[in-house]
């Protein structure tokens, strides 16, 4: 089985590696502390005009005419730089699933508005049990959407957003404009500036609905993309936690001499290496639009632990120093903690796995 890049591939990868490199000191995690936007908009005018929001969209709607899996490049490179970015809300979780999902009106609309950078969009971390989240009920050639979306990251700097509802106690995708929903920010370790979007009673045109698959596909995808970017981000951890235990001397020697330390970095390495092969197997199938459900789950549960674990082992190897806020590896600590909870945490995924095993 050949899991290698292409040629093109090769190049986007190492291409966006270069830029965000370069623009991490301005516009990564560490530089954008306290900014209310969260992300930069002049790198944000840049990757728009390298193509990135329409690279995974066909160029009839305004794309690259490139896949999911390319656009995950990019995702584990901005997770590799820490670079917080709206790419991968508005690309994976709501052009992904009008590109599937929408009809050819809603595909013209939404895929060329975000293809081209005109709106930046978000969509809500979804929720999984019964009762929770907006309702929406048919009204007026429309839909009335009551209650409150939880944790939409960059909701406000966000024009639309993409919401889960449910109707007829089916989960439905609906686009509803950002001004006209209620955002309260809130303080969390991660670098997205989530929101709480409520509604009151907000009425909705028909033609703003997507249905249950684009419902579900937010999800998918924008699991799937997570993993993608936490790959990115574990590869960086073991990257700087081997170049420190080569350079950190200790009893007159490299500390990456002694054993434990080696085995410590050995086990990262295995982490991230399994971390990105159940990832990318999930998008393969996503990109080649096939059953991808059960890999997803596998994926989100297997990469969020594993990430974790590769912070963890950073840590021991890194010792205080690595606590600091002088030093970056508490910023991957941090964001492994709300990466690992976006779409679902490991357990969440461990049990929807289990259902899949005609277990008592």
């Amino acid at each position: 089985m050949d899991l290698s890049l292409t040629e093109d591939q090769e190049l986007i990868a190492a291409t966006a590696r270069e830029l965000l490199e370069s623009k991490a000191a301005t516009a990564g995690a560490r530089a954008l502390d306290g900014d209310p936007a969260g992300y930069s908009a002049p790198l944000w005018k840049e990757m728009v005009e390298l193509g990135w929001t329409g690279l995974a969209f066909p160029e009839e709607h305004g794309g690259v005419g490139g896949d999911f899996l390319d656009v995950c490049l990019l995702f584990e490179q901005l997770g590799y730089a820490q670079v917080p970015s709206p790419l991968l809300a508005s690309v994976a979780c709501c052009g992904m699933p009008v590109a599937r999902f929408g009809t050819s009106a809603q595909k013209e609309h939404w895929l060329n508005a975000i293809s081209d950078g005109q709106i930046v969009t978000a969509a809500p971390l979804p929720w999984d049990r019964p009762g929770e989240g907006p309702v929406a009920s048919r009204s007026d050639s429309g839909y009335v959407l009551e209650g409150t979306a939880t944790f939409v990251p960059f909701a406000a700097s966000a024009e639309h957003i993409l919401l889960v509802a449910r109707l007829d106690g089916e989960p439905h995708a609906f686009w509803v404009d950002a001004a006209d929903v209620t955002l309260k920010p809130l303080g969390t370790v991660g670098h997205d500036r989530p929101c709480h979007a409520e509604l009151d009673g907000l009425w909705v045109p028909g033609d703003a609905a997507l249905g249950p698959d684009a419902a579900a596909a937010i999800s998918l995808f924008g699991a799937a993309a997570t993993c993608a970017e936490m790959v990115g981000a574990a590869q960086r951890v073991l990257d700087m936690t081997v170049q420190y235990a080569t350079e950190r001397e200790q009893f007159g020697r490299a500390v990456g001499s002694f054993q434990a330390v080696q085995h410590h970095c050995a086990n990262m390495a295995i982490d991230v290496l399994g971390s990105r092969f159940t990832a990318y197997e999930a998008i393969w199938l996503l990109s080649v639009n096939r059953e991808a459900a059960q890999q997803v789950s596998m994926a989100k549960a297997w990469v969020s632990e594993a990430y974790e674990r590769v912070c963890a082992l950073g840590h021991q190897v890194h010792g205080a120093i690595g606590f600091t806020q002088e030093h970056d590896l508490h910023l991957f600590s941090e964001h492994a903690l709300s990466a690992s909870l976006a779409f679902g945490d490991a357990d969440l995924h461990l049990d929807t796995l289990a259902d899949t095993l005609d277990l008592p």
